[in-house]
């Protein structure tokens, strides 16, 4: 990584965080578990994560501990949870001890692997998280080291084409370069906060360059959730978009 690249990824955390810190309280609860993003499967259709009974577990981008509390509530024995914002630390740490349950939550960038266990857990997933990461092959390495033999990661995002596509007078118009992966920076709560763009190749070839077999890539649209949408025009994530291509994607790796 070049110096420009360096300050560049070190400045989009620093405001990143900044954001973040300040309108967590308004994603409390957002996009958990079992839900793996929009209109897409969850994961009591899917089950991708298995049995999480007694399983060590790690949340990368754990948000308000909700997916942590889910997998609690399905047996898992051991929680971590990583994020970036210190402010959806204290939100995780504050819903899983009301809850009664207990978790290790480290306030650091998913770039970072200070203070995390290796080759200690069995399932590793990210929730809508992953595509904040500045540096995708350095938070593939990570979670790599991160898992047992055989362990197994699973991760939601957005998929690359809800940025390329828009809809214009009732017809979807191409309106972005799917091959241009580059910075993208908007407003969240009135807060700036930056994306990298990537191709879903992009996420494959680092999975593979980190060591993972690649188990399965999830690109199907709910029906059952659409139809109850199908009116929204107008979103971002819209019911009409969805009918003709996913808005989100899931991928299961394991390490071998």
């Amino acid at each position: 990584m070049n110096d420009n690249m360096y300050e560049r990824n070190k400045y989009i955390l620093f405001q990143n965080k900044n954001s973040w810190d300040l309108i967590a309280d308004d994603w409390f609860g957002a996009t958990a578990l079992p839900s793996y993003g929009v209109y897409c499967p969850d994961e009591n259709q899917l089950n991708l994560l298995g049995d999480l009974k007694n399983k060590k577990i790690l949340d990368i981008g754990c948000g308000s501990g909700h997916s942590l509390l889910w997998c609690k509530e399905q047996g898992a024995g051991v929680l971590w949870g990583v994020d970036l914002s210190s402010r959806q630390v204290s939100n995780a740490a504050k819903l899983l001890n009301n809850s009664g349950y207990s978790a290790t939550l480290v306030n650091a960038p998913m770039e970072e692997s200070e203070g995390i266990p290796i080759g200690y857990f069995d399932v590793v997933y990210s929730i809508y998280a992953i595509g904040w990461t500045t540096d995708i092959q350095k938070t593939f390495d990570n979670i790599y080291s991160y898992l047992k033999k055989d362990g197994i990661f699973v991760f939601s995002w957005d998929h690359p084409l809800i940025n390329c596509i828009e809809l214009e007078d009732n017809a979807l118009c191409f309106t972005g370069n799917y091959n241009a992966e580059e910075t993208m920076t908007f407003e969240k709560g009135g807060n700036p906060v930056t994306l990298i763009k990537r191709k879903l190749s992009t996420y494959i070839n680092a999975l593979a360059k980190a060591g993972f077999c690649v188990e399965k890539v999830i690109e199907d649209v709910d029906t059952e959730k659409l139809k109850a949408d199908r009116e929204q025009h107008s979103a971002y994530y819209s019911g009409v978009k969805a009918e003709h291509y996913p808005l989100s994607f899931i991928i299961k790796a394991r390490k071998v």
